[in-house]
């Protein structure tokens, strides 16, 4: 029987997960994209905590009428802008079993012209 998308994209993002942690001193970037919304979080995978979160979803981003991939984009800044405040300046990207396409790497590629080291 053929895998489902969902079943596939676990896969990859187990193997994914298997291969980095993210530690104090470089904190996991975990990507999760929805078909309306993009949401990223910092995490210290020791301490099983999340540092820092943005999504679309947030105030001053939802008012924003504009495309997903510049949606993801403008999270992206907000991300690394609010890891930097929080004294986080290098970590280990985790695209959750995404294609590193589209709105992903505009979100990666927002968040390194932004600040963020990975």
């Amino acid at each position: 029987m053929a895998i489902t998308k969902i079943e596939r994209r676990n896969r990859i993002r187990m193997r994914i997960k298997k291969r980095l942690s993210g530690s104090s001193g470089s904190p996991r970037l975990s990507v999760f994209r929805s078909n309306k919304d993009i949401y990223v979080q910092i995490v210290d995978d020791t301490k099983g905590n999340t540092l820092v979160a943005a999504s679309s979803r947030d105030k001053a981003l939802a008012d924003k009428k504009v495309n997903k991939t510049e949606q993801a984009k403008l999270v992206g800044g907000a991300i690394a802008e609010k890891a930097i405040a929080a004294g986080i300046t290098a970590v280990v990207f985790d695209r959750g079993g995404y294609l590193y396409h589209g709105r992903v790497k505009a979100l990666a590629e927002a968040a390194r012209e932004a600040g963020l080291k990975f």
